[in-house]
Formats: C-alpha cells, structure tokens, sequence
C-alpha cells in the first residue's frame, strides 16, 4: 500500500481526485495541503493546512510514495502576476522538489494543453515552465494532464469561466482531427484518468490529452 499527497484539493480537478484517492485501496493514506479546512473526512485523510510561505516547513515532513498536483490560479481581472506565477509555478515546482528529496518517486500533474515554456501567452507559458522545471527534478515517473476547456459541475462561481463556457460550446465542434487534444473534458473524468493511470506506471515520462485522458478515465489498465 501507498501514500499519497494532494495540492488542490480544494478546487475541482482536485476535489474529484481526492475522492478518487481516498476510494483506492492502494493508497493507505492522503495527505492534502490546503488554506482552509476542508468538510471531507476520511479514516485514511491527512489535512495539513498552510500558504504559499508555510508550504515548504509543511512538506518537509510529508513522505509519500506519490505526489498529486492539480493547482491552478482563478484567472480574473484582479489577479496580479506575480500570484499567478506563485500559484502555477513556484507552488508546484517547490513541493514536488521537497517531496522528492523526500523519497517520492512519482508526480502526477494537470497544466494545460498547449502548454509551452516559449509561448508569448502568459498562462501557457507558465504551465510549460512548470512541466519543463517538475521534468527537470528526474522522478522516475512524471505524468502530465493536459486538459483544454474544464467542464463540470463546480462548487465556485467563475464569472470569466462562464463567459468562456457559452464560446466554447460554439466553437468546439470544429476541433477534430489533428486538434482533438483541444476538446473539453469533465473535471470528474481528469480525477479518474489521474487515479487510474497511477495504477499502471510504465514510461518515465508520458503526456495525457483529451483522447488519453478519456481512455484512461474509463481503464485501470
């Protein structure tokens, strides 16, 4: 049996994968990191709750087999970038760094599809930085999930996110071919594409989009 530890637990993606992790039995424990308490309770759920300055003193005394990573910034008018590159970047990097050192020898991680460290467009730019810099640490397995538009049912209301919603359903339809990683995918069916692929650990470095995460979603082989 293994152990697990969660960031972003708290938003959609995560939400579903905690739910996900706790159900498996191959994971013995889930340790989350999060700002504010959570009302899931769970005989195998560890909460630790801390900021970006706490993280670091928080995780050096967390030791998982696995790291799980599915944080991302509400993107919005009032959103400065320096908290945007905190919270995409130096969050994820810092932690999986931490956890490796650790012991961890897996991360699992959403970014974005398109993600790219020499795009001009700040938010995959960021994300790419952020794959580039997590495959830098050498785990012996890193995955990465590249979802495009997140559908679903979400707890929080994102006004910006809604307006790209009503777009997408009108532009969507056009994306096949050689564009199908552009599709939209439930957030339910990334938790479950995370937590199934973790079952089955075979290439150092694999990237996941919307095809593979929608078999994997459906497949514990």
């Amino acid at each position: 049996m293994k152990k697990a530890v969660l960031f972003g637990a708290s938003g959609f993606v995560g939400s579903e994968l905690l739910l996900e992790l706790l159900d498996n039995p191959v994971y013995k424990e889930v340790t989350i990191v999060v700002r504010k308490p959570l009302n899931t309770t769970h005989p195998k759920l560890r909460i630790l709750l801390g900021d970006f300055n706490s993280m670091p003193g928080l995780i050096e005394k967390i030791s998982a087999d696995i790291v799980f990573i599915a944080l991302g910034a509400i993107q919005n008018s009032k959103q400065n970038s320096v908290e945007f590159y905190q919270i995409d970047h130096d969050y994820p990097v810092i932690a999986a760094k931490i956890l490796k050192k650790n012991g961890a020898k897996s991360i699992f991680l959403v970014t974005a599809a398109g993600a790219n460290p020499n795009s001009k467009f700040k938010y995959v730019k960021t994300k790419g930085e952020t794959e580039r810099d997590i495959i830098a640490l050498d785990f012996e397995f890193t995955h990465i999930f590249r979802p495009t538009m997140i559908v679903g049912n979400r707890k929080d209301k994102r006004p910006f996110e809604k307006i790209g919603m009503k777009i997408w359903k009108l532009i969507h339809p056009v994306f096949i071919g050689r564009q199908t990683d552009y599709k939209e995918i439930d957030g339910k069916e990334i938790a479950k594409a995370m937590n199934n692929a973790s079952l089955n650990q075979t290439e150092k470095i694999k990237i996941y989009n919307w095809k593979e995460m929608k078999f994997y979603s459906n497949s514990k082989e």
